[in-house]
């Protein structure tokens, strides 16, 4: 299944990570210092083709900037448990 970026539920889910985040990027402070509020994108934390159960869990989003985003390409699995961690933080103050 490909990607609708436009799909109202898809919009909800990355509306509702990009709120729990505070708008602005989360990669985490050991690894950078940023936090961006611009060029924001929701990340899926487990890759979208490979976990449709969780394609619209909000606990599987993660805010990243573009640049952060791009970083972490086919280094996702390193980053999984790194950023459930940032999640977890988040979700429960």
């Amino acid at each position: 299944m490909r990607r609708n970026y436009d799909d109202p539920v898809y919009k909800d889910w990355r509306k509702k990570v990009y709120k729990r985040d505070n708008f602005s990027c989360q990669f985490p402070k050991a690894y950078t210092k940023c936090r961006s509020k611009r060029r924001l994108q929701a990340h899926h934390i487990k890759k979208w083709s490979k976990a449709a159960i969780l394609r619209y869990d909000v606990d599987n989003g993660i805010t990243l900037c573009r640049e952060c985003h791009e970083r972490i390409s086919g280094l996702e699995s390193h980053y999984e448990s790194i950023f459930q961690q940032v999640v977890h933080k988040n979700k429960n103050g």
